[in-house]
């Protein structure tokens, strides 16, 4: 229905723009409301899904920026479709080491390894708190975990920020 749709206007963040990703936005407005910031930290919402977007916004909710790099899942199909005998590997288990022997290994390891070093990269353990959410972010928590420390892993980010922006509507026109 027309009366439940969720567009920008309806997100209270500052400093958006009209075309950012909803998901986006409703990710962000998630995390102000489930995150306990008493340092007033930025936070940092890597969401792994066919994109994996990081976007930033301080403890006010004003968005500082973001950065799209494309997916787990995408970046493995592209390497399959567009390279001559590379396939799709049938098993999403990521290994340890960073060096593999096995073409369909290495390739699991290249895609997290490079999806993790733009997170390293983007991430201040000094001034940000980092959420992950999406599909693929139960799969990439635990090496983040292993790597930075302690990480929010919430998949369902988008979903909660759907549920917060229709209470937010309906308080609004009953007022």
């Amino acid at each position: 229905k027309k009366e439940n749709e969720i567009t920008i206007s309806d997100i209270n963040l500052k400093n958006l723009p009209k075309n950012f990703g909803i998901d986006r936005a409703l990710c962000c407005i998630s995390a102000l409301k489930i995150v306990n910031n008493p340092y007033k930290k930025n936070l940092l919402i890597a969401d792994f899904g066919t994109t994996l977007s990081l976007t930033k916004i301080d403890a006010e909710g004003k968005l500082i920026g973001g950065q799209l790099i494309p997916g787990f899942l995408t970046q493995l199909k592209s390497m399959a479709e567009n390279t001559k005998n590379l396939n799709l590997p049938n098993n999403l288990i990521i290994p340890t080491n960073n060096f593999q022997l096995i073409t369909s290994k290495a390739m699991l390891k290249g895609v997290s390894n490079s999806l993790l070093g733009a997170i390293k990269l983007s991430f201040d353990s000094n001034n940000d708190i980092l959420i992950v959410c999406g599909g693929d972010s139960e799969l990439m928590g635990g090496n983040l975990n292993r790597s930075l420390g302690k990480v929010r892993i919430e998949p369902n980010l988008v979903m909660l920020g759907m549920i917060i922006s229709q209470k937010n509507k309906s308080q609004l026109s009953n007022i």
